[in-house]
């Protein structure tokens, strides 16, 4: 079955805006764990507008499931992740003024520098994942850096899907590119995971494609938490992924 990762950033984000020290990030993550969540996604960006570093410590240190930190790779969160040692780290690319990740990174042109990040994550025993868009060449530069796992950007299969409905060219041709990347990854031993703008309405369609390990969703699961309560929010979610 497919895994459920929840992204607890916008949690953070209603606890900045007031500089409270409320909602409490911990009571989310064990919210989320006891009702399906398979692991929790923090993104401790450089500009630190949601998620502070005592978050990261923190969950760290109170969750019985897995871990996932989002992080550019930039030198001073690599050494924050270095001594945290979450079970997973994704490396995304990042703007300071982007409302949130506007794309894949591009792993072909900062090969180089990627891998020796990499080389340095893995060494501690992290499990290390390249946030991409569904593009075969950039599958192939994850596995030559020694990445373990890539997670497609989903952003565009999003807005094609409410845009223009699955009968669209648009969303077509983008279904095919993630399944051509899909396909690469798992040729080249890589795990499969999957994120950005899933949603109850869009994720069945994505659960076909073969291989796929796990998704992470963060803002939809937290905006429906307002009507529903965190817990129900993410068991539907679960849901519908085992239905797809």
């Amino acid at each position: 079955m497919i895994k459920l990762g929840v992204n607890i950033d916008h949690i953070a984000t209603i606890r900045q805006a007031r500089k409270e020290d409320f909602p409490s990030l911990i009571k989310a993550a064990l919210i989320c764990e006891k009702s399906g969540a398979d692991s929790i996604t923090v993104h401790l960006r450089e500009d630190r507008r949601h998620i502070q570093d005592r978050d990261v410590y923190e969950l760290r240190k109170s969750l019985k499931t897995k871990l996932n930190l989002e992080m550019a790779a930039s030198e001073e969160i690599v050494e924050i992740a270095l001594d945290i040692k979450p079970d997973f780290v994704c490396m995304v690319p990042e703007k300071r003024r982007e409302l949130t990740t506007e794309g894949g990174l591009d792993v072909k042109t900062h090969k180089n520098k990627l891998a020796s990040v990499v080389a340095r994550l893995k060494k501690v025993g992290i499990i290390v994942s390249m946030f991409i868009d569904a593009d075969t060449e950039q599958v192939l530069s994850c596995s030559e850096i020694n990445a373990d796992m890539v997670e497609l950007h989903t952003g565009k299969y999003a807005k094609f899907f409410k845009e223009n409905g699955i009968a669209s060219a648009e969303f077509k041709e983008e279904m095919e590119k993630i399944s051509e990347a899909s396909r690469e990854a798992i040729q080249k031993g890589l795990i499969l995971n999957a994120g950005h703008g899933l949603d109850y309405d869009n994720i069945e369609r994505i659960c076909k494609v073969p291989g796929m390990n796990e998704f992470n969703i963060g803002f939809s699961i937290i905006a429906e938490s307002v009507f529903t309560g965190l817990g129900t929010a993410v068991k539907n979610m679960k849901g519908l992924i085992g239905k797809g």
